[in-house]
């Protein structure tokens, strides 16, 4: 199956040598994506709430480059580098996803790029 790079106009410009989605058949890969506010490049994090809507914002900006919405995730990896913040995470993914919610898996870090303290990255599947 050929795999086809797409890079969104409406999301942070990529921080390094990478694409923001990667499309193979009907899945859309998306690289993780932390709280940069697009027109700034500047972290949104003021609280962890903030950072996560940011973040749920960029990759809703990468999906709809291949005309796909957050209904369309069947799978996150969230990376935090605190588990503390776990409930506000949990918080914030209940108000921007809606049943039947993706699988997810949580795994704490020690450190993530630009000073973020929430990654996440998505599969999408879209027909």
């Amino acid at each position: 199956m050929k795999k086809r790079a797409i890079d969104s106009e409406l999301a942070p410009e990529p921080i390094g040598p990478y694409s923001h989605m990667v499309r193979v058949g009907n899945m859309l890969i998306l690289s993780g994506q932390i709280a940069l506010v697009p027109e700034t490049m500047e972290l949104n994090a003021a609280d962890t709430e903030t950072e996560v809507r940011q973040v749920f914002a960029n990759i809703h900006a990468v999906l709809k480059a291949a005309n796909a919405t957050l209904h369309d995730i069947v799978k996150l990896t969230v990376f935090v580098t605190d588990l503390e913040r776990f409930n506000s995470v949990n918080a914030v993914m209940s108000e921007v996803l809606s049943p039947p919610y993706p699988a997810r898996s949580t795994v704490q870090v020690a450190a993530l790029p630009r000073g973020a303290t929430v990654e996440v990255e998505a599969i999408a599947v879209k027909q």
